[in-house]
């Protein structure tokens, strides 16, 4: 296949078979690979769709500038189609994200901004922080990934028919962490537009009110997690736009254990919110074990965004953390 740019190049990525998981299964498990997007996460398609609606309606202008809050993967999306676009990059960015996130973001020549990691009710918040930053700075348009549902749009445009026509119309469930919650928005809407039964459920991290949200109807939680990007104490736009059967909530240990199995077993080296995901599917499809169910999961992004950390036994351990990868294949009995 041959594209005109790197901005044709975001999507129609492949679906992967997690074959071992599968057989223990006795279920159809697939992760969607979106680190094999350009800018190497599943943002580049909230970035695409950000940016294509704001030229539209003529909130972006050439040369501009585009502002954005981000744990780090939004903001390289979106530094990765601008540099094609002659856009500049303003990202204001928490202090406590992986190294290789900064690296990569100066490399595509955006201005980082970092702010103290704060809960959102800080005015120092990154969210926050963009949105000032985004005001004060002639010619500038603030992405906000959070509430411009043209993030969740993207997905309905692009993931959601994607996964339907990769499965043949046969998926069962849908499984995936939310931050913004646009890939949960828009796949989850289509999926349910083709097929009401799909069940779609929410991964959610310790740390996040999402779990509490789906079960009861509370925002709340318990706990923390070294999982970035994923995981919320709010209910954004494109959030609320969703349709959620259901969550479960994975802890440090589990996502460690599943990152480290899929790298040592399946040759995917993946980021932490994709091990989550995976963590998740396979939890799910052990509960229909035997069913040939159809469960497809994100592989938001690589896990060479989170070396210094995750495959840093000296990090892992300053945090009392040790993935033993062989539980997964105990998980199956």
């Amino acid at each position: 296949m041959v594209v005109g740019s790197v901005w044709d190049a975001v999507g129609n990525t492949p679906l992967i078979a997690i074959e071992s998981l599968s057989r223990l299964s006795g279920c159809e498990i697939y992760g969607k690979a979106e680190f094999l997007n350009p800018g190497g996460s599943v943002k580049d398609r909230a970035a695409k769709g950000i940016i294509a609606k704001a030229e539209q309606e003529g909130r972006l202008k050439p040369g501009g500038t585009i502002v954005e809050g981000t744990a780090g993967n939004t903001g390289i999306g979106i530094a990765t189609l601008a540099a094609g676009r002659g856009y500049k990059t303003i990202i204001s960015m928490p202090d406590n994200q992986a190294q290789e996130k900064y690296d990569l973001l100066c490399a595509l020549g955006a201005d980082v901004r970092t702010v103290p990691a704060v809960p959102f009710s800080n005015p120092n918040h990154f969210f926050h922080a963009a949105k000032r930053i985004a005001e004060e700075t002639p010619g500038a348009f603030w992405a906000n990934q959070f509430e411009n549902t043209s993030n969740g749009d993207m997905h309905y445009s692009s993931t959601g028919p994607e996964i339907w026509a990769q499965t043949g119309g046969r998926i069962d469930t849908f499984v995936a962490a939310v931050g913004s919650s646009g890939t949960m928005s828009g796949v989850s809407r289509f999926l349910k537009e083709r097929q009401p039964t799909v069940r779609t459920v929410v991964a959610d991290p310790f740390g996040s009110g999402i779990f509490c949200h789906v079960r009861d109807g509370k925002l709340e939680t318990q706990g923390s997690s070294v999982t970035e990007g994923i995981g919320i104490m709010r209910l954004t736009a494109n959030y609320l736009a969703a349709k959620i059967d259901d969550a479960i909530r994975v802890n440090d240990e589990q996502m460690l254990d599943m990152l480290y199995y899929l790298a040592k077993y399946e040759g995917l080296v993946v980021g932490t919110s994709a091990a989550l995901n995976v963590y998740a599917a396979f939890s799910l499809a052990l509960r229909q074990k035997g069913s040939g169910k159809i469960f497809v999961t994100m592989l938001c992004d690589h896990g060479s965004r989170y070396a210094s950390r995750v495959f840093n036994p000296s990090w892992l351990e300053s945090r009392g953390l040790k993935p033993q990868p062989e539980r997964i294949r105990e998980l199956a009995g």
